[in-house]
């Protein structure tokens, strides 16, 4: 009896149903990868950042600190403590805000 496999004959069947395996799963694969790619373009699209104005004009003297967006306005807080609300379409300036500062207790 000899247990060298190259010398145990192949069964044809065997292969033919082996390389149909690996072409199904090979088609599987492919297509959950573009399956995948689709999701994440669909999903993912909105999250490169919402719409930004091209140019904030703020008071003299005025540097921002930090920026928000809402609805239909943004804001922007300076580092004199104020908070300045523009209209988002039209970018006139909505209200004025100024932070105060309260004591610990």
């Amino acid at each position: 009896m000899n247990d060298d496999p190259a010398s145990q004959p192949v069964d044809p069947g065997l292969v033919k149903y082996l390389r149909l395996l690996v072409t199904v799963l090979t088609g599987t694969m492919i297509l959950g990868f573009i399956m995948i790619v689709v999701l994440f373009v669909t999903r993912f699209s909105e999250a490169f950042g919402p719409d930004l104005p091209d140019s904030i004009t703020l008071p003299d003297g005025s540097d921002p600190v930090a920026f928000t967006k809402g609805g239909d306005w943004y804001a922007v807080v300076t580092e004199d403590d104020m908070i300045l609300i523009f209209d988002a379409e039209t970018g006139q300036r909505r209200q004025t805000i100024a932070i105060r500062h309260v004591a610990p207790d």
